[in-house]
């Protein structure tokens, strides 16, 4: 398949320079991983920026306890295959120790408590800015992130504390407490990330890839079978064939049908759909502003 390498060529160098930056204007920075394509995406990213030698920051998965087994296994195999630092923020943990509390019903998911161990990680860790890889493409209330994102104390995001980005200058300044999220891969798309980790034959979880699942239906979205679900009257498990186009939590990372095994399959797909990248995902489906109200809280 051919792919437009100078495009692509350009966000990898764009990309590459902002997690420079980040290495050179912050003293403690982070990289939050979720086991997800533009984690694995950003992980690539700066193991190219900084070769020789190792990439200079630690990974942190805010771990639900109800992800899916192939994600936990493929960040232990990547951590232990390029010599990361794992730092790893239980849910359960939170809950146990109630600094959250669980939802109940057939709706409960633990997604939502990430939020709060996520910043209690950040705070442990003191760290200075948490590189993330969200996209402007995904949702609208990504679209208005910078690729230097200020957090004021409570890790909430204040737009009137934005700083401007003139000529990709980009200002890390920041008072004792306050903390940036950085957006690396802000300008690419989904079919962007796909055509590059294709160029690239980046190994991706087998959960990208059609394969055969135990699924049912609710609110029109198919859900993975699993123990952490409670189901409805009525909801019946089936047998399909099936592909995730974003890894989360069980609870709320819808599958879709598919019968894409290839990269090159998945990438003629992607471009020929009109289902966005997050039309699965239960938990943005809770309100509409569902995204907003976890940004502002201090979700990413």
């Amino acid at each position: 398949m051919n792919y437009n390498i100078n495009h692509l060529k350009e966000l990898e160098s764009e990309s590459i320079y902002v997690l420079r930056e980040v290495a050179a204007q912050f003293e403690n920075p982070v990289l939050m991983f979720s086991g997800g394509k533009d984690s694995i995406l950003m992980v690539h990213l700066a193991y190219k920026a900084f070769f020789p030698a190792k990439v200079p920051f630690p990974l942190l998965h805010i771990d639900t306890g109800h992800n899916f087994p192939e994600t936990i296994k493929f960040r232990d195999d990547l951590v232990e295959k390029i010599g990361a630092n794992l730092i790893v923020g239980s849910v359960q943990e939170a809950i146990d120790k109630r600094m959250v509390t669980e939802e109940k019903g057939v709706n409960a998911s633990r997604n939502g408590l990430q939020t709060a161990v996520l910043l209690e990680s950040l705070e442990k860790g003191k760290y200075d800015a948490a590189l993330g890889g969200a996209r402007r493409d995904e949702e609208k209330a990504r679209a208005k992130e910078r690729f230097f994102s200020h957090r004021d104390e409570f890790g909430q995001w204040d737009p009137k504390n934005q700083r401007p980005e003139l000529w990709n200058i980009f200002n890390g300044k920041h008072q004792m407490g306050e903390h940036f999220r950085v957006f690396p891969i802000s300008n690419w798309t989904e079919l962007d990330v796909w055509q590059y980790l294709a160029m690239e034959k980046v190994e991706l979880p087998s959960l990208y890839y059609a394969h055969e699942r135990d699924v049912f239906e609710r609110d029109g979205v198919l859900l993975a079978d699993c123990d952490y679900i409670e189901k409805k009257p009525g909801e019946t498990v089936f047998r399909e064939t099936v592909r995730c186009r974003t890894i989360g939590d069980m609870t709320c990372t819808g599958v879709w049908k598919s019968n894409a095994s290839t990269t090159d399959d998945i990438i003629e797909e992607v471009a020929t759909t009109r289902m966005t990248e997050r039309g699965g995902r239960t938990d943005d489906k809770r309100s509409e502003t569902s995204m907003e109200d976890r940004k502002r809280k201090g979700y990413f």
